[in-house]
């Protein structure tokens, strides 16, 4: 769910292989030439060794091999309770009222286990079809036999989806043997209650670093069938011109800090195993820290595309962007709600369309929601055999609180004080800094929004407005108030690449003038 898809045309390889569908069935093919620079371009691969290398490993599975913690000791079935780090990874299976008639199929459930670089591995002993509890593959099997796979990003591969082809659930890489592995059945987010007479399933198989689009051999409605002719990355597509609805779920995420209030991001994504990785992936990397809050996911009204949605709160919080737009794209970075609270819950979320306002999900997050999330984001006990915290100071003794490195110490080398920020290089920093100047006092600068409101109330003209609450900082800060700790502070993935700019450029210029 992010950027738009509309100018994406259909992409064949020029190979003819059983099962692909001919260059001449398909309009505005690329030629050979250009289909192989795509291919050099998104950094593909054909083996599962090759596609796991580009997908981040899980900090659990840095050691990978057998050593990995088999999962069905832990839980059987979706029903499971699994650590906080598993919970998202298990597949959510959708309720839909509109498509419920045709979400009846049922095999028999199976739970992999985990292998280093987030890689599964299943090993199954007989004939037949086979579900998946994490990722909701369906393998359909001749024999026994044991299947390696990973979930991708389409980030890397919707380059190659053109000509009205639009991804319709997650992209995997499988490493199994074809021979026995007859069948795949991909979960897909699509609603097919009202089946567009248009609409042409198929799937995307990179083959050979080119990509071929192949016809399904079935469909229904929670999943895609492909007859597996050789194995590599491959994902269930659509191709239609109209919009489709899909099945939805919203994802919360607390940001974890000492602070009474409260902040969170609130992500819209497909019921889609490869846009809820990417999530995780950006929460992961984000430079704050996030837990994810437990709460029922699914959407209870469609998500249609290009349609405008808001989120809503009880009591009222500061939600920024006022409203996210959804559109299919196939980019690594998702868009969010940013929500902050200045008092302690509980709060009622709620996500609306913008024009009928009907609720499509809601959720109320209580105190011992966030209490239980602060408890699972404690660090455990240092054991006897791990590294011990090298010996420090007295005056370190006395006052816990470590200080950062450019401060001046009591104790040891001196260091040289960088100056204080001065009123010209706070107006200078107020002049760039755009409508979301509130959100940065009150997330990074620690001010409250009484702080905000009586930096409004000084003046009229806006600059000066986030000049005095700048300068609140300062009077805050005291003698720590320098432009280091400001670009430190103020350095955040979600500060305006404008305000990061000029402070760059004036640490740098104040680094050459003290030089």
């Amino acid at each position: 769910m992010v950027a738009d898809m509309t100018s994406l045309e259909s992409v064949n390889h020029a190979e003819g292989s059983e099962g692909d569908i001919s260059p001449l069935e398909q309009k505005g093919n690329l030629t050979e030439n250009e289909i192989n620079g795509s291919a050099d371009n998104a950094e593909t691969g054909t083996s599962t060794e090759e596609s796991s290398e580009d997908e981040e490993p899980d900090k659990d599975d840095a050691d990978g091999g057998d050593s990995e913690p088999d999962f069905a000791e832990n839980c059987s079935g979706r029903e499971c309770k699994v650590h906080v780090d598993a919970c998202e990874d298990v597949y959510i299976k959708p309720s839909c009222e509109k498509c419920k008639a045709i979400q009846n199929r049922s095999f028999e459930l199976v739970t992999p286990r985990k292998i280093s670089k987030g890689r599964l591995l299943l090993m199954l002993e007989d004939e037949g079809s086979y579900e998946c509890s994490i990722t909701g593959l369906v393998f359909e099997v001749s024999g026994k036999v044991h299947i390696k796979y990973s979930t991708l990003s389409w980030s890397k591969y919707g380059v190659y989806l053109k000509d009205s082809w639009k991804f319709a659930g997650p992209i995997f890489d499988v490493d199994c043997d074809p021979t026995i592995l007859k069948a795949i059945q991909f979960p897909h987010s699509l609603c097919l209650a009202d089946e567009q007479g248009d609409m042409t399933f198929g799937l995307l198989h990179i083959k050979n670093n080119a990509p071929v689009i192949e016809p399904s051999a079935d469909h229904c409605g929670t999943h895609i069938t492909w007859n597996v002719t050789t194995l590599s990355p491959v994902g269930p597509i659509v191709q239609t011109s109209q919009p489709v609805e899909h099945h939805g779920v919203v994802l919360i995420y607390k940001v974890l800090d000492h602070h009474i209030s409260s902040s969170f991001r609130v992500y819209l994504a497909t019921n889609n195993h490869s846009d809820i990785k990417d999530i995780q992936k950006e929460v992961k990397h984000s430079k704050k820290k996030y837990i994810k809050m437990e709460k029922p996911p699914t959407c209870v009204k469609l998500l249609e595309e290009k349609k405008q949605y808001k989120l809503v709160s009880e009591p009222e919080a500061d939600i920024t962007p006022e409203g996210i737009q959804f559109i299919l794209a196939a980019v690594k970075f998702k868009a969010y709600f940013e929500v902050y609270y200045e008092q302690p819950p509980p709060f009622k979320l709620s996500l609306i369309e913008a024009d009928s306002e009907k609720t499509v999900w809601s959720a109320t997050l209580r105190e011992c929601d966030c209490e239980e999330v602060n408890l699972k984001a404690i660090p455990s006990k240092s054991q006897p055999g791990n590294k011990r915290r090298s010996s420090s100071s007295a005056s370190e003794e006395e006052h816990p609180s470590k200080k950062p490195r450019w401060m001046d110490s009591s104790d040891g080398p001196k260091t040289v004080k960088s100056p204080a920020v001065t009123d010209q290089q706070l107006l200078m920093l107020a002049k760039c800094m755009g409508k979301e100047w509130k959100q940065l006092g009150i997330l990074y600068l620690n001010l409250s929004k009484k702080d905000i409101d009586q930096s409004q109330a000084k003046d009229e003209d806006l600059t000066i407005q986030k000049f005095i609450m700048l300068d609140e900082w300062r009077k805050r800060a005291k003698n720590n108030a320098t432009l280091e700790l400001l670009h430190q502070i103020l350095n955040g993935e979600d500060v305006p690449h404008e305000v990061r700019d000029v402070l760059e450029n004036m640490l740098n210029s104040q680094n050459q003038t003290t030089s």
